[in-house]
């Protein structure tokens, strides 16, 4: 699990997005990831403390609000209903949301036509009902991913985004009984690893495809919802 944390911030520093969606893909493989869901947006909170400086020129700021009005739609419910699944229905159902927008994302689906702000903010609402699963990323970076957008704006913009989710969710995760006694020493321990991991990423991002980078992301991910699926059937 060590390993994976660093996997996935190393991913989230290179590319903005996949930390959330790597580590509880692999944190299903051997346990509910419910009760994971809470630490892993706490990281993401803190990680976007270590690369804000670096972000903030670059980000989309009415996108990106736009997305995040459309997921103040959904978030309460989700979490509501996900929060009762048991441990393999949740695991199985997290598995499958990842591996459906993998498979979106490794098509290389494209936009025919410039996206309005309707379609933004209903693309929020779907981030919205990821995200009860933790993985709110995933429908955004599909949805950023086939518009001809810059890759520092990309990165930037996702990192903006999860962040403002995250925040959002949080309470509604408290609320549902999913932040628990030991999410705070969980947090803590992980601190250090997401340090490493964002510096080794974030120095990948100036010297690797980030469209490659991506595709290389989106096969780990496929491969780790369908050995979840696999072992769960």
């Amino acid at each position: 699990m060590a390993a994976a944390l660093v996997v996935a911030a190393i991913v989230r520093g290179a590319t903005g997005f996949g930390f959330s969606a790597i580590f509880i893909a692999t944190a299903a493989l051997t346990t509910n990831p419910l009760p994971l869901i809470p630490v892993v947006f706490t990281c993401e909170i803190v990680m976007t403390g270590f690369q804000a400086r670096a972000i903030r020129p670059h980000i989309d700021w009415r996108r990106v609000l736009t997305l995040l009005a459309g997921t103040l739609v959904a978030i309460i419910p989700a979490v509501y209903v996900m929060a009762r699944f048991s441990e393999d229905n949740a695991r199985l159902a997290i598995s499958a949301i990842i591996l459906v927008f993998a498979i979106l994302l490794a098509s290389g689906w494209k936009w025919s036509r410039p996206i309005g702000r309707a379609g933004t903010m209903a693309v929020g609402v779907v981030a919205g009902m990821a995200n009860s699963a933790g993985v709110g990323g995933l429908p955004v970076g599909v949805f950023l991913a086939a518009q001809p957008i810059p890759p520092a704006i990309f990165r930037a913009s996702m990192v903006a985004f999860l962040t403002g989710i995250d925040l959002l969710t949080l309470p509604v995760l408290a609320a549902n009984g999913l932040v628990k006694p030991d999410t705070l020493p969980a947090i803590i321990m992980a601190l250090p690893l997401l340090g490493l991991g964002i510096w080794i990423g974030t120095r990948l991002f100036a010297l690797a495809s980030g469209a490659q980078f991506r595709k290389t992301v989106v096969y780990l991910l496929m491969a780790l919802c369908l050995l979840n699926i696999l072992a769960l059937l």
